[in-house]
């Protein structure tokens, strides 16, 4: 069934649950569309739903729907990827139909990294961890390389986009990348840890070291997993000469 009116006589239709950039996975599993309270609204009036010209839904008003704005539940089959657009027709007894303007709205329903399994937790295995400098990873992070800060690579991940949104953890501090731009899509992502970073989250024997994506619509990746580090005067920075153990009874030395 599709609609065949073409003049716009309502105001468009608006989504109840959906980010104001457009709609993510999570909004599609329940997305609701909201018709305002029009002119002449009544018991009886008929209001049909379009989703790119397609018929998917439609509620027989009584009085008490007249009241306020007017629910409609889309179905999660219709909803798929790219740029949509959203109307309605209200039927009225004795009276012609009338039909909305239309509410156009993004749709992307692939998450950063892959969608997260449920089985995972917080955590997204089809993110990489990230790529620290084999002597680092070795080594571990000295107060020397503290002072220089710490390089690492995020790897180019499934579904990466324009306007991605990287957040790298660092223990327990987190650090904001800039938002990925066209050309650094399918591309590493470099990131430089500066001191103040490190700092802030102190020294650790396993510090772990994660990141997670948000997208243009707010879908999340979930962290990747975990690197970890040890950071700081641990036991490889430690310089103390080790003491010679005492015998039993055996005075200490003094010092010359």
């Amino acid at each position: 069934m599709t609609c065949t009116s073409t003049i716009p006589e309502l105001a468009a239709p608006a989504l109840a649950n959906a980010c104001r950039s457009g709609i993510n996975i999570t909004g599609a599993a329940r997305l609701e569309v909201l018709v305002a309270p029009y002119p002449g609204m009544d018991a009886g009036d008929l209001i049909e739903l379009f989703w790119d010209n397609c018929y998917v839904g439609s509620r027989l008003l009584t009085d008490a729907d007249t009241q306020a704005s007017v629910t409609l539940r889309v179905p999660e089959s219709f909803i798929v990827n790219g740029t949509s657009r959203i109307h309605y027709r209200v039927m009225r007894v004795g009276r012609g139909p009338a039909l909305s303007a239309t509410h156009r709205v993004q749709v992307k329903l692939d998450c950063p990294g892959g969608q997260p399994s449920a089985l995972s937790g917080d955590e997204n295995q089809g993110l990489a961890p990230v790529r620290i400098p084999e002597p680092i990873r070795r080594q571990g992070v000295n107060p020397s390389q503290i002072k220089r800060g710490v390089p690492l690579t995020i790897e180019p991940y499934l579904n990466m986009a324009v306007d991605d949104a990287i957040t790298l953890r660092w223990g327990d501090v987190r650090m904001d990348l800039p938002r990925i731009k066209s050309s650094e899509v399918g591309q590493p992502v470099n990131v430089w840890v500066p001191p103040e970073i490190i700092l802030e989250a102190g020294e650790d024997l396993r510090l772990e070291v994660t990141y997670c994506i948000l997208d243009r619509v707010g879908n999340n990746s979930h962290w990747a997993p975990p690197r970890t580090l040890t950071i700081g005067c641990a036991r490889s920075y430690l310089k103390t000469q080790p003491k010679e153990p005492l015998q039993t009874a055996e005075p200490r030395r003094k010092r010359p």
